[in-house]
């Protein structure tokens, strides 16, 4: 167990200049985020006209499906105008402020904002994109201190962080109509093959795919309750060859706490969004798995350490309580672990001057 003492080196605190910046590309962030979002629903496809028996008529084609909204009229050629014009202004805000993120890049690498790997935020853009991260998938395991830390504003220390694989956590009491029609067709494996071709499953039917630089990433599943009626699907979407998420012990606890969503930072210097759970579930749940008879010692002294950290950013900075009831999704067993977490050590009081 790290000592107190320990807890106050293991994370720095963000600076005044690392602090503004932050806030500075969150909003452009956000800003760039509501827009492409709005320029995928409102201005996707494309409107042309169409000569049937003799009368045009306006068409909207969105993928494959096109239909008729209606004979040539002027209603339909304003709403023909509204469509050209409004997608025109709409990209034109989308590049403003996607040059400006460029901009903010090479700043952000400068004063050492950028934290989760490179590859891992690159694949974590893309489930966003396709509507899958937060909803269908969360981050979990060591990957989701990133979180933390930026809900925080602090940096946690790169030993607690250094590892080459990510844990994508699958939330299936979600319905599958809801992933959008091209996740369901390539899945997970699909996705992350866009972001880099060399990922490929270890073996069929896998639950694991690594690239060709040794960088794994796992898809896990809550394990059946009841071993006589398992879960119909194993995989994200319809593809057959995606990767078939591992069920394991314990996870179906951590579906019922709060979820912890933050824009923290790669270290490419681009945002992202990162959808993890509550940091006190975290603790919780890595104290429980490190004493755990069948656990790799190795990992178990990590999970503590882990554990102690996402604590004391807990009581120190997030202002969370771990009798909080917001975490009665939770067993009491795993509840009653918050006693064996470190407590942060309370500041000395030697003020000479009441808090004004």
């Amino acid at each position: 167990m790290m000592h107190s003492n320990g807890l106050t080196q293991a994370a720095v605190e963000l600076s005044a200049d690392q602090r503004r910046q932050l806030v500075d590309v969150r909003q452009v962030y956000e800003a760039w985020r509501t827009r492409h979002d709005d320029f995928g629903h409102r201005f996707a496809g494309s409107v042309r006209w169409v000569t049937r028996r003799g009368h045009e008529y306006l068409h909207r084609k969105i993928s494959d499906k096109e239909r008729s909204l209606g004979r040539r009229s002027p209603q339909t050629e304003l709403t023909y105008n509204a469509f050209l014009t409004g997608r025109a202004q709409a990209k034109e805000q989308l590049q403003r402020l996607a040059r400006r993120l460029d901009e903010m890049a090479p700043v952000n690498r400068a004063l050492q904002l950028g934290r989760v790997p490179r590859l891992f935020a690159r694949v974590l853009r893309r489930l966003d994109d396709h509507g899958l991260l937060g909803t269908h998938l969360l981050v979990v395991g060591t990957h989701a201190l990133f979180a933390y830390e930026a809900a925080a504003g602090v940096q946690v220390r790169a030993g607690l962080l250094a590892t080459t694989d990510a844990d994508l956590l699958w939330d299936a009491r979600q319905r599958l109509t809801l992933v959008l029609p091209e996740a369901r067709r390539d899945g997970v494996l699909g996705l992350l093959q866009r972001v880099d071709r060399s990922f490929q499953l270890r073996n069929p039917h896998d639950f694991r795919a690594s690239n060709a630089d040794g960088f794994w990433i796992d898809l896990i599943r809550p394990q059946d309750r009841s071993f006589l009626s398992p879960s119909a699907r194993s995989t994200l979407g319809d593809n057959p060859a995606d990767l078939h998420a591992a069920p394991v012990h314990g996870l179906h606890w951590l579906l019922n706490v709060p979820k912890c969503e933050v824009v923290t930072v790669g270290e490419d210097g681009y945002p992202l969004r990162l959808v993890t759970l509550d940091a006190r579930a975290f603790a919780l749940h890595k104290r429980w798995l490190a004493q755990r008879k069948d656990r790799d010692p190795v990992k178990a002294g990590r999970d503590l350490e882990q554990a102690a950290v996402a604590a004391f950013l807990c009581q120190r900075y997030l202002a969370q309580r771990f009798d909080d009831a917001a975490l009665q999704g939770l067993p009491l067993a795993l509840r009653e672990l918050a006693g064996e977490l470190a407590q942060v050590p309370a500041e000395p009081d030697d003020r000479l001057e009441p808090q004004w």
